[in-house]
């Protein structure tokens, strides 16, 4: 018989040989079949963002290797699926460095617009990935970390993890993906709520509105795990309300403040539930397995298409005024005070007064003796 197989393979890497050195990790683990053994000579690819001192927030050159760990795992003929994950135990991504903003971009429009394309270059990656795409939520999912875990398929997560917007906050609007992925799936009042209003949800209330595929314990109390002990688990109904995956209250919010002290983080289950999720996805024909996921993505592909330069090019001019307040107030604002005195911004433009760095000044967070922080 005629032996048909390929011994010297094409290089579909767009860099031949590129080293992830930039705060982004990218390595292959084991595949384990369904009675536990491992699958002999394929591969989970783990992208895994490493930047737990600024809380794995992504610079310029982050989210360029984010492209080339996407690309490698997409044409890795032995990879069977993504697993998109954060450094550490308190998050996943929460978004763009604002420290790179605020100092760089702040006031930049055309570099700004060039960051940009490289941001949406990202997000269009991950969704054009010929693999399945798993987002482990280790920790907080916010801002732009939640428009990239949104481009994933599925999404597994610690129910210490928390989900939301921050952009109308701090002088951006979520356009760099969720303005299009919320409302299908959460549904547009959700949508309205999260991405507006910046209000945070836990693990339990994203998966029960369907943002998350699976919510697993990572809180262990005298060798235990227990459930989140800041939020109400128990399903129940209060004046017709359902408050399930809810912030506690009062003296409830104190207990499990103290439970959550005595407690250590251990993400053990989180890892066997994305172990076993790799697990059946290996179990299906591959090519039948990448067809319906790429149908499925259109209805994300559809919104993000349409839309991706428009709000590019809106990003890059806000960067001249709100998006440059904003992030300058995060960055250089004193621990605890850290966004513009909003009421003020309002009265000075109400009374028809110009953006300019007069106005930006006067309404940045000052240090406590009234000096101009940092």
């Amino acid at each position: 018989m005629t032996d048909t197989r390929i011994t010297d393979f094409a290089d579909h890497d767009l860099v031949a040989g590129h080293r992830f050195d930039r705060q982004v990790r990218y390595e292959l683990r084991p595949v384990h079949a369904p009675d536990g053994s491992v699958a002999e000579g394929l591969y989970q690819a783990w992208i895994t963002l490493d930047n737990v001192t600024q809380h794995n927030s992504y610079t310029t050159d982050m989210a360029k290797d984010v492209i080339h760990a996407f690309r490698a795992a997409s044409s890795a003929r032995d990879v069977v699926a993504v697993v998109f994950t954060g450094a550490g135990e308190a998050a996943f991504c929460t978004g763009g460095n604002t420290k790179e903003y605020a100092e760089y971009y702040a006031g930049r429009p055309e570099e700004y617009a060039q960051y940009m394309r490289i941001f949406n270059d990202m997000v269009s990656t991950i969704l054009l990935c010929d693999k399945p795409v798993i987002c482990r939520v280790n920790g907080m999912r916010i801002a732009g970390g939640q428009e990239i875990g949104m481009a994933c398929d599925f999404s597994v997560a610690s129910d210490l993890a928390r989900f939301g917007q921050a952009g109308p906050k701090h002088g951006s609007a979520p356009d760099g993906g969720s303005t299009d992925f919320l409302p299908l799936f959460v549904g547009i009042e959700q949508a309205m709520v999260n991405g507006s209003l910046c209000e945070m949800w836990s693990a339990h209330t994203a998966q029960r509105l369907g943002l998350l595929t699976e919510v697993v314990p990572a809180l262990k109390v005298d060798g235990a795990f227990v459930p989140n002990p800041l939020v109400e688990t128990d399903r129940w109904v209060d004046q017709g309300r359902v408050v399930f995956g809810e912030p506690k209250e009062g003296a409830a919010l104190a207990e499990g403040k103290a439970l959550l002290r005595r407690g250590v983080v251990d993400l053990t289950l989180l890892d066997r539930a994305v172990d076993a999720m790799v697990t059946k996805m290996l179990m299906t024909m591959p090519g039948c397995l990448t067809k319906t996921l790429q149908s499925l993505r259109k209805h994300k592909l559809e919104h993000w298409d349409r839309n991706k330069e428009s709000n590019r090019a809106w990003l890059a001019l806000n960067m001249m005024n709100e998006g440059r307040t904003g992030f300058r107030a995060f960055n250089e604002g004193p621990r605890g005070r850290r966004e513009p005195n909003y009421i003020l911004l309002r009265q000075k433009l109400a009374r028809g007064e110009s953006w300019g760095p007069e106005l930006i000044e006067s309404v940045l967070p000052k240090a406590a003796s009234g000096a101009e922080p940092g």
